[in-house]
């Protein structure tokens, strides 16, 4: 299992805020993301589960900002697929509050 974080950053909007963006891209997540863990950040998404499937919904989520009217789109991808256990956005958080 993968766990991912995505950025999509539409640029040119003449706007400084990009929550409308936001918004637009969790909903999109929330319909096209079944099966999927996902966790909003103040930076980006977070998405949980099988790689091509993360990878599938990412795809949706970079088309988002141009259906707003955004010309230009930047999507930033960091994926963690570890393959010798399962891992989980949880677990991954958990790791580290339990050392400190």
């Amino acid at each position: 299992m993968a766990v991912v974080d995505v950025t999509v950053l539409p640029i040119g909007t003449g706007a400084t805020s990009l929550s409308d963006f936001v918004v637009a891209c969790q909903r999109e997540l929330k319909l096209c993301g079944e099966g999927l863990n996902f966790q909003l950040t103040a930076m980006g998404t977070i998405i949980e589960g099988d790689l091509d499937r993360v990878l599938e919904v990412i795809r949706r989520l970079h088309e988002v900002p141009f259906n707003h009217g955004a010309m230009r789109v930047s999507t930033t991808i960091k994926i963690d697929d570890r393959r010798d256990k399962a891992g989980t956005i949880l677990q991954k958080i958990q790791s580290v509050e339990c050392k400190m």
